[in-house]
Order: C-alpha cells, then sequence, then structure tokens
C-alpha cells in the first residue's frame, strides 16, 4: 500500500510539472557556410568590412595608388575594359563594392576560393591573380586611384 501511494504521489508530481520550453527560434542552415554566415556576399571576404567613400578624392591616395597600380597590376590590367590576364579596370568601382575590391586585393586566395563572383573572374581569365602581400591601405589607394579612373572627382 505504501508503495501504491508514493507511486501515486510521484506520478502526480510528473502530471502536474509544467511543460517544458518549445524552442520557436530558427535553427541555422548546418549546410552553409561559417563564412557565408557572417559576411555580405558583395563585400566579399576578408578584413575589410567597412569602406567611406569621401568626394572629392583623396588626392594623395589616387598618387600613391597608380604608383602601386604602375609597380604591381599594370602588367595584367589596362585602364579600360581590355582583358590582358586579368580584366580591364573600366568602371569596376560601379560593378562592385569597394569592400569587395579590397579584399580581392588583400585577401585574394580565399577570394578565390571561397567567392562566387572571384571565382568566376577566375574562370573568364583562366589564370589566378597572384597574391601581391598588399596591405589594407595600399589596397585603399588603389580603390581611390580605381575610383579617379571611373570618372569620380
Amino acid at each position: 500500500m505504501k508503495y501504491l501511494v508514493a507511486t501515486v504521489v510521484i506520478a502526480l508530481m510528473f502530471a502536474c510539472a509544467p511543460d517544458k520550453p518549445v524552442n520557436t527560434e530558427e535553427k541555422p542552415d548546418i549546410n552553409q557556410s561559417a563564412v557565408e554566415a557572417i559576411t555580405d556576399p558583395t563585400k566579399g571576404i576578408g578584413a575589410v568590412k567597412n569602406v567611406t567613400l569621401n568626394t572629392p578624392l583623396e588626392q594623395d591616395r589616387v598618387k600613391r595608388g597608380l604608383s602601386i597600380y604602375e609597380m604591381k597590376c599594370l602588367s595584367c590590367h589596362k585602364l579600360d575594359e581590355t582583358r590582358i590576364v586579368g580584366p580591364g579596370w573600366k568602371d569596376i568601382t560601379k560593378k562592385r563594392k569597394p569592400e569587395w575590391i579590397m579584399n580581392m586585393i588583400t585577401n585574394v586566395d580565399v577570394m578565390l576560393e571561397q567567392d562566387p563572383e572571384a571565382q568566376k573572374l577566375l574562370e573568364l581569365c583562366l589564370m589566378r591573380m597572384p597574391n601581391q602581400n598588399m596591405s589594407i591601405g595600399d589596397a585603399r589607394d588603389v580603390l581611390e586611384f580605381m575610383r579617379q579612373n571611373d570618372g569620380e572627382k
């Protein structure tokens, strides 16, 4: 009899216990990579997350960007739409976000492996862009030069 009463009391305690909370949050897509989950795909993959563009152009940066272009970029990229080894730079700042451009310059290996737009360029050009070991500052100077090339003042 003692056991019967104890069993009934225990059963009542479990029956009266509040329900467990239901998780209504959306479960993350386990097939999505961590890179895709935390980045804006139009900004590329890399350290550059936000770029503030100034108007008028920063002429010191434009001059440094021209110098870098002549030393590291000219052999593969023309300033018009002509493709040599890499694509021409005409209107690139109108087609791509500044963050994407700078990430492509500073993080080229990861971009070519994981960024869909960079992979399309690789398929088009059939040649990997070499890692020029450019700093974010150098990439910003090149971006400013690209903006001038695209007609910004």
